[in-house]
């Protein structure tokens, strides 16, 4: 009897471990398998906002004024249309939703890049960021698209309603100017890495792993091979090395900031990240696009690019995966 319950535990031992390394590989396959491409472009489409919001600010006005009054505006109206208008420079805003891979940024590089082609030199683009960060090199390149645009002396503003943290922040802080909501989330200028480890439940049930690196430094810390002190040093001197980079970034773009104390990791109220010149105003994205829109053309740019069914299960974990982060101190 007690034969068989020790073969059982064993059985359901083994069946955990090749589940997890199942997910594992799933989970690599996923993460690092790129979009299948086609000859089609990703398609841009473009909205007008000003005239959107013109259209809505008309139909409750027709919905609340008296016949007179709708008569009389009309009479304005007509004679304003009538009237040579002078010369209106253009606001384009993109909107940029970050998961841990950063999956928008190609999206994002299409659209820069036919933006670059048409950009006057008094028009502006506005991205409004929504992201806690993620995996360095995806925020690394999303962050070097917009630097794209300062390149070319476009003006460049960064607008966060809610978080931009981490590969969030480092890809904010490369616009000219940062527009924050109050109560958004500001910072985790810091990197981080972890991963469970099975190699002890490997030991204790006689399971050999077999890991071969060519390279003293090719693999450091993994989930199924020994923890040694030198395995984990050597990964916390890469996490330093990534760190040292994140923060010359930040200093290279906001040079006002005190790099050391606000390089921690911690993440702080917009109000509190005004003081700290991590962002310079306090207001939604709504308020600074209607106010940009009182002498300025609005346009919405977006594009969806084709996904195949592995990219659409991505999306899906990882916005899953930001959602539980995000309530995680």
């Amino acid at each position: 009897m007690q034969t068989f319950a020790d073969w059982a535990q064993f059985s359901v031992s083994a069946a955990v471990v090749l589940l997890l390394l199942i997910l594992v590989i799933l989970l690599v396959l996923l993460i690092v398998k790129r979009k299948k491409q086609t000859t089609d472009p990703t398609e841009i489409n473009i909205e007008n906002l000003s005239k959107k919001w013109d259209a809505a600010a008309d139909h409750l006005r027709m919905s609340i004024l008296t016949p007179d009054q709708i008569k009389s505006y009309l009479k304005e109206k007509k004679k304003k249309k009538d009237t040579p208008s002078t010369h209106k420079r253009n606001v384009f805003v993109l909107d940029f939703e970050g998961d841990v891979a950063a999956s928008q940024c190609m999206s994002l590089r299409d659209q820069i890049t036919a933006l670059t082609k048409i950009v006057q030199s008094d028009d502006e683009v506005v991205i409004r960021i929504e992201s806690p960060g993620g995996m360095v090199q995806s925020y690394g390149l999303a962050a070097s698209q917009v630097a794209r645009l300062r390149s070319r002396n476009i003006r460049v503003t960064a607008c966060v309603d809610k978080v931009a943290a981490s590969g969030g922040y480092m890809m904010a802080c490369v616009a000219d100017k940062i527009v924050a909501a109050p109560f958004a989330i500001i910072g985790s200028i810091g990197v981080v890495a972890g991963l469970p480890n099975l190699n002890r439940f490997l030991k204790k049930h006689d399971i050999d792993y077999i890991e071969q690196t060519a390279g003293e430094s090719k693999r450091t810390i993994s989930l199924f091979g020994e923890l040694t002190e030198d395995k984990k040093n050597k990964q916390q001197q890469q996490l330093n090395m990534i760190h040292r980079l994140f923060k010359n970034h930040v200093t290279q773009f906001r040079p006002s900031v005190d790099i050391e104390v606000v390089s921690t990791g911690e993440i702080w109220p917009a109000s509190e990240a005004l003081q700290l010149q991590l962002v310079d105003e306090l207001a939604t994205s709504d308020d600074l696009l209607m106010k940009l829109g009182e002498s300025a053309n609005v346009y919405l740019l977006s594009s969806e690019a084709p996904q195949d069914w592995k990219a659409k299960i991505l999306k899906k974990f990882m916005g899953q995966l930001n959602a539980l982060t995000r309530l995680l101190p």
